[in-house]
């Protein structure tokens, strides 16, 4: 069906005019004399395209593109204005019109316009459609799940994702925040830009600075020469900061000055920059905890907090696993050039009984091993990692990573018992730990740290 188009105009035969020219096209037309009218046109017509004047009686074009950006419908706005009025046909793009011309009309222009503006609403037909139907199928951007928990974190992310607002992404570790927030940042209109991601509890605290904003040469010993921040680097982009609650007090307030006033400083430099970034956060800790606790600045999580996008714990939302397996085999297949074509039933019933403590990052590596271990053969029981999943069906009385607390342990010794046990069953492998833990690789040294060892001589005993 051709496109309606709506003209709006207070003068009748400039509406009449441009109507009669534009069904000449082959377009179906309909007229309002004001903006008023126009609303009520749109209400009960539905066209894709609106053709309007600025100046006009009652309420005037300015006011009508506000207006119409509330509407459910998707509207594309050609604003038409006199020679003297440019700035005000800037404004209303600004405001969300698609494109302007100036009287008197350039027919050419015009039908180009119009041309245009319909190819651009079937493309995002077509796009809704598509997503539409990845959504249903499990699929949206590089998150994967059918399950109601992701299903309603696939509708958020479609919702906010076009929109600059700030958002705090939380979850335990491995859950896939950063997958949320590059799902975010290719759903959005800086897909085309960098997106950047950095991790706080990855930079020692006398350098995160520089790599946020970055430095000039000489701003301290061992600067050399300027260096680019991750602002800068993520210019038009997205920046993520992962795990923003390891970030230094100091760091922070200078990060929500910088989200205010929307420029920031390099180290060393008198010159503010301006900086274009949608900047996004994840923690893995409880944000109020972490407010609570004095590691995250109040001003800070609620400047951050406009929309919260919550990764569920993948033993909580099982039911997505086959669709993550699937998911998972056929990405790693592409990167390792293997051609496993499908897992045997008792490792998909070994996976369904696990409760994976690292969540999707420890899924992803555990059928990592098994893709380059299987070849072009099945996934089979043989290719897990030693031992999988045994632990979980021992009782307490057998296990000999059994954590047995009596009346009147304090939370301090508990805590420590959790984190030695755990260092323990990873063979010392401080990551891994970290992982299964939940908590940031720096978090764990300084608990080490505070118990007076490295770990290793200490989780060694613990697992006698």
């Amino acid at each position: 069906m051709p496109e309606k188009v709506l003209i709006v105009d207070d003068e009748e035969p400039a509406r009449t005019g441009v109507a009669e020219l534009v069904a000449s096209w082959g377009y179906r037309t309909e007229m309002a004399k004001d903006g008023l009218e126009a609303l009520d046109k749109v209400i009960a017509w539905s066209p894709s395209i609106v053709v309007t004047d600025l100046a006009m009686p009652r309420m005037d074009g300015m006011e009508l593109i506000q207006r119409l950006a509330e509407q459910p419908q998707e509207l594309k706005v050609v604003v038409v204005t006199a020679n003297t009025e440019i700035a005000a046909a800037v404004e209303a793009m600004k405001l969300g019109a698609y494109d302007y011309i100036t009287k008197p009309l350039d027919f050419k222009r015009l039908k180009a316009i119009l041309q245009n503006a319909s190819l651009l609403q079937d493309t995002e037909r077509e796009l809704e459609v598509t997503r539409r139907n990845l959504r249903n199928s499990g699929v949206l951007g590089r998150l994967v799940g059918k399950s109601k928990k992701m299903q309603e974190i696939f509708a958020l992310v479609e919702r906010v994702a076009p929109t600059t607002a700030s958002i705090l992404i939380t979850g335990e570790s491995g859950t896939g925040k950063e997958v949320v927030a590059r799902t975010l940042h290719d759903l959005s209109a800086r897909k085309a830009k960098p997106f950047v991601a950095i991790n706080c509890s990855a930079i020692p605290e006398t350098l995160i600075e520089s790599e946020i904003f970055g430095h000039e040469k000489g701003a301290f010993t061992g600067a050399l020469e300027r260096r680019a921040g991750c602002f800068e680097l993520a210019e038009e982009g997205t920046l993520l900061l992962d795990e923003i609650g390891e970030m230094p007090i100091a760091t922070q307030a200078k990060l929500l000055r910088v989200l205010e006033d929307r420029k920031f400083r390099r180290l060393g430099s008198k010159v503010e920059t301006e900086a274009n970034v949608r900047v996004l956060a994840a923690t893995n800790k409880v944000p109020e905890e972490a407010v609570a606790a004095g590691q995250l600045r109040n001003d800070l999580y609620y400047r951050m907090n406009v929309f919260n996008i919550h990764m569920p714990p993948l033993r909580d939302h099982k039911e997505d696993l086959p669709d993550l397996m699937e998911a998972l085999v056929n990405d790693l297949n592409e990167k390792h050039g293997t051609d496993v074509s499908s897992i045997d039933d008792s490792v998909t019933k070994a996976f369904q009984t696990y409760s994976w403590p690292g969540n999707v990052r420890e899924l992803r590596n555990t059928i990592e091993r098994a893709v380059i271990l299987a070849g072009s053969k099945v996934i089979e029981t043989k290719h897990l990692p030693p031992g999988f999943g045994t632990a979980q069906v021992r009782t307490a009385e057998l296990d000999p990573n059994a954590i047995h607390l009596g009346v009147g342990t304090t939370v301090e010794e508990a805590e420590k018992q959790l984190i030695l046990r755990t260092l323990a069953s990873t063979s010392n492998n401080k990551t891994r730990a970290a992982e299964i833990l939940g908590i940031s690789l720096k978090t764990l040294h300084n608990k080490l740290k505070e118990y007076g060892s490295n770990g290793s001589n200490m989780a060694e005993a613990a697992n006698r």
